[in-house]
């Protein structure tokens, strides 16, 4: 067994899981009930799924041609895009009220998203603007 047959293999394996989790994801997408829980398969997708693809082509450019680095570079901002993009669309979520709200924070603590302002504070800002 040469290095190109065990190349040929891993990258086999790389196309079948990226396929694997880009069809759990489809499905996801279409039979999930609400938003928040729809939310979670496309970030599968694009963080196993888009990522063992881009394994398999990293394993192919390297094996049977000139191996490039633009893979990495891809995989790199897809692993941190994806959950800050998601991160933004649940906090819409729970703004626009399309989602159950979170439970009550721990021990004095506010969630986030849900920070109210004083309203004189904001007054304040706008004056000063």
């Amino acid at each position: 067994m040469t290095i190109t047959d065990i190349a040929s293999y891993a990258i086999g394996v790389f196309l079948l899981i990226g396929a694997f989790f880009s069809l759990v994801g489809s499905i996801g997408m279409l039979k999930l009930p609400d938003s928040m829980t729809r939310l979670h398969a496309p970030t599968k997708v694009g963080t196993m799924g888009i990522g063992a693809l881009l394994l398999a082509s990293m394993t192919y450019a390297y094996t049977f041609g000139d191996g490039s680095l633009r893979e990495i570079l891809i995989m790199a901002f897809l692993f941190v895009t994806a959950p800050i993009s998601a991160n933004f669309m649940s906090k819409v979520n729970i703004h626009r009220k399309s989602c159950d709200i979170p439970p009550e924070a721990p021990q004095d603590q506010v969630w986030s998203t849900l920070v109210k302002r004083d309203e004189d504070a904001a007054q304040k800002d706008l004056k000063t603007l």
